[in-house]
């Protein structure tokens, strides 16, 4: 990490709250989110927008993951690569996750999956390119307006948290590092 962070000894108030619940729930803090602490007034609402975002996502969890993953691809994000590889791979299984992370298109995957996931990267690459048309194209597949605004909500806010992870210098952690160099080599799209 660049930038000096609040450690879990030293946390206190909602800044400590938050670092329990994630040692409970993962035996750590993430350095995702100890990176935050260096603005603790920006902690909590960060992850209540995160937690809200995915726990509310109107097309469910593996979706908003699928989403991660293919946005932290063309960040390029090295970290989400690694974590969202990692938590997805326990979804869906590691060659299916390995599959979509090389080519989304050819994964077996469904239309609207496609759609999301093309929709999501052309958010990342340049969401000035995006018409109506691209939008429509979504709706034909099924995909309504509330779905629409929240892939473009996670696609954008990944891209945020993604960028700022690499701008501090968050380092992925051992636990979320394939055991397959080859594997990890191939998650490492950004900052090593």
């Amino acid at each position: 990490m660049y930038i000096k962070t609040i450690t879990p000894d030293d946390a206190t108030g909602a800044v400590a709250d938050i670092y329990k619940a994630e040692i409970d729930a993962m035996g750590r803090v993430m350095e995702a989110t100890q990176c935050w602490s260096a603005r603790p007034d920006m902690l909590v609402p960060i992850e209540n927008l995160l937690h809200q975002m995915r726990d509310g996502f109107s097309l469910g969890l593996e979706n908003f993951r699928l989403i991660t993953l293919i946005v932290a691809k063309h960040v390029p994000s090295s970290y989400c690569s690694h974590v969202y590889f990692k938590s997805l791979s326990q979804m869906l299984g590691r060659d299916k996750t390995l599959a979509i992370q090389a080519d989304y298109r050819t994964a077996g995957l469904s239309d609207q999956q496609v759609a999301m996931l093309a929709y999501a990267e052309q958010i990342t690459l340049d969401a000035s390119r995006i018409t109506a048309a691209d939008i429509g194209a979504l709706r034909s597949v099924g995909l309504t307006d509330l779905n629409i605004a929240d892939i473009a909500l996670a696609a954008s806010f990944r891209n945020f948290l993604s960028r700022y992870f690499d701008a501090v210098g968050a380092t992925v952690e051992p636990e979320f590092l394939d055991a397959d160099p080859a594997v990890r080599a191939r998650m490492a799209v950004g900052k090593q």
